[in-house]
């Protein structure tokens, strides 16, 4: 489904450049949901801004359905690939109906049918009717970030990214997301791109995930080879047992590597 090879990021220029992704490789498979977990600032979500096509300035390939894609993006690319952002009410405008925010891209795309579309799509998100023409700010978390899911899904993309999209929610709320995403992948058939620092929230959507640390990919893993604990690199053992428990000397390890 898509394939990063080589992915190079830096920002600034000359002598004062910085280099935040480094050799990035990764391949996802066709309803495949493949996690990138790792610290604050260790890059993540710059990979998934750089495969949404928010950041044009790196180097290397990404490629999708094997097409490459180019610095100059067409509107195909963004019905094929949509994201979904960690807070539900930043992403969306608080002077826009959920209504006027599900049609933007319908409209945009000359995609016909709205009224239907719309009501299907909320359906299926698990939203009533009446929510169409509320506001972000009458809705709940759980709520905003379901339109946010909904606004991902309405163009029937191939692709979704999803950058930490429980974080900003309640524990209760994020199980909720949580399966919803897991159910709209089985019945839409879609590959996932994740990021978390929550191993809890990786393992339980994610059939492979990578782990990155300042910039590079440590190791990539299965499911099950986290779960039992088999991980080969020391920084994953560290991260798997950080999300077991609470232990000072280790967060304190975690904070000065």
């Amino acid at each position: 489904m898509i394939e990063v090879s080589n992915l190079d990021l830096s920002f600034g220029e000359g002598a004062g450049a910085q280099q935040v992704l480094c050799d990035i490789s990764f391949a996802v498979g066709k309803n495949e949901v493949f996690g990138l977990v790792g610290e604050s600032g260790c890059g993540k979500s710059t990979v998934l801004r750089c495969i949404a096509g928010l950041y044009d300035h790196w180097t290397g390939a990404i490629s999708v359905d094997g097409r490459p894609i180019g610095k100059r993006l067409d509107k195909a690319h963004f019905r094929q690939i949509q994201m979904v952002f960690q807070d539900p009410y930043g992403s969306l405008h608080p002077k826009h109906t959920i209504n006027a925010t599900l049609s933007a891209p319908l409209k945009i795309h000359k995609v016909g049918d709205i009224d239907r579309r719309i009501a299907g799509i909320l359906d299926q998100v698990g939203l009533p009717l009446s929510c169409r023409f509320r506001y972000p700010h009458q809705l709940s978390g759980g709520q905003r970030q379901r339109v946010a899911i909904a606004r991902a899904l309405i163009l029937n993309p191939k692709l979704l990214l999803l950058d930490e999209p429980t974080s900003a929610l309640d524990v209760s709320v994020q199980a909720e997301i949580l399966n919803l995403l897991a159910e709209i992948r089985r019945e839409r058939e879609l590959s996932y791109v994740m990021v978390s620092h929550d191993l809890a929230v990786i393992t339980h959507l994610c059939d492979r995930l990578a782990v990155m640390r300042q910039g590079r990919i440590e190791e990539v893993l299965d499911r099950d080879t986290m779960l039992t604990g088999q991980m080969k690199v020391e920084y994953t053992r560290t991260l798997y047992d950080a999300s077991r428990r609470y232990d000072r000397a280790m967060a304190q390890a975690l904070a000065g590597s």
